[in-house]
């Protein structure tokens, strides 16, 4: 895995992290195409840096989602 960064997606920070395919062993579906992500695939996972709620205990890593790393790129031109 690659360190942390933090980049902006809908107005707020968000921490990014890139992951490598072994590190990847079970699908997810991207919130940018809305395709699968299979395992063994390198792909981005994205998280804000503030958590939605401030129910006790709520982190904004709870809310964190994998995207495909292209879908990730053009987030700022999906609708």
């Amino acid at each position: 895995m690659s360190a942390d960064r933090v980049e902006s997606y809908r107005g707020e920070d968000h921490v990014v992290r890139r992951v490598t395919g072994s590190a990847s062993t079970k699908p997810y579906r991207c919130p940018g195409c809305h395709q699968v992500i299979r395992p063994a695939t390198p792909h981005t996972v994205a998280w804000p840096v503030l958590p939605s709620t401030f129910a006790s205990g709520a982190q904004g890593i709870d809310e964190r989602r994998h995207w495909h790393h292209g879908c990730w790129a053009a987030r700022d031109h999906r609708h």
